[in-house]
């Protein structure tokens, strides 16, 4: 497919992905699979309580990831990325990798 610049749809992909933290935690619930709130909280130690539930809130709302609720106390939540979120896994992985190749470019570029 020709892409054209005028109907671009780069900016409605960057609008589910944007956020500090929504591609590490994609990345985690597609490595390692399902994984509870507070799993994912000590996996990404730096981001809040509050930051991780917006964040999972966003991408839950855009099909991405679900959200399981066990009837049970204390509450059991369980979080998982949808069929539909696991075809962000290579563009996550590309992504990645550009980062990486990138990074390595700069440290390079400050050694000269």
């Amino acid at each position: 497919m020709e892409m054209q610049p005028e109907l671009c749809r780069v900016e409605d992909a960057l609008d589910i992905l944007v956020g500090k933290w929504k591609p590490i935690i994609l990345l985690i619930l597609l490595q390692e699979g399902t994984h509870r709130f507070g799993e994912l909280k000590r996996r990404v130690p730096k981001i809040t309580q509050k930051m991780l539930t917006s964040q999972l809130r966003e991408l839950e709302e855009e099909d991405i990831i679900t959200r399981k609720v066990y009837p049970q106390v204390p509450p059991k939540v369980e979080y998982s990325i949808t069929e539909y979120g696991k075809s962000l896994e290579p563009i996550l992985v590309a992504m990645h990798d550009w980062g990486t190749a990138h990074t390595l470019r700069n440290i390079k570029k400050a050694e000269q």
